[in-house]
């Protein structure tokens, strides 16, 4: 009886424990209860810096290369987000000239400015396919932003 109780006990502890069904980036340094994700997309997009960016493009790539959580996918929305960045005719520039050597690191390629575009449009791609209630929003932005 007592293996019983104990075996039931641990299965409710652990069936109750928070599952996160998306990979969000790694934990931020601070105690906000945040995700690093959420923490470089506001200050993104609060106070845009070229550094900025560099780390946003770096954890948009993590994010896609290795996704997590529960379901092992992409977050929503993040494929589409990371690509209309690499589709931004600054972008490339902007990583080439202020990325650290070890965000460079992470493409296998330093023309970023053939990398970046190509990478966008396949971005956009990838979140329609993932998401497939996108493709009627993200087909115009597609033609838009590469003529295609």
């Amino acid at each position: 009886m007592k293996k019983i109780l104990f075996i039931a006990t641990i299965a409710f502890l652990t069936s109750c424990a928070p599952q996160r069904m998306y990979y969000w980036g790694s934990k931020p340094s601070s105690d906000k209860g945040t995700s690093r994700y959420e923490e470089l997309a506001y200050q993104n997009y609060d106070k845009q810096s070229p550094e900025s960016v560099c780390e946003l493009i770096c954890l948009y790539e993590d994010m896609v290369s290795h996704p997590g959580g529960t379901r092992k996918v992409v977050p929503p929305g993040i494929c589409a987000e990371y690509g209309f960045l690499l589709l931004q005719e600054s972008t490339a520039e902007t990583f080439e000239k202020y990325a650290s050597r070890k965000q460079k690191k992470i493409f296998s390629s330093t023309e970023y400015s053939a990398l970046f575009p190509e990478k966008g449009e396949e971005m956009l791609k990838k979140e329609m396919e993932l998401y497939p209630e996108s493709v009627k929003f993200l087909t115009p932005i597609i033609k838009q932003l590469t003529g295609k």
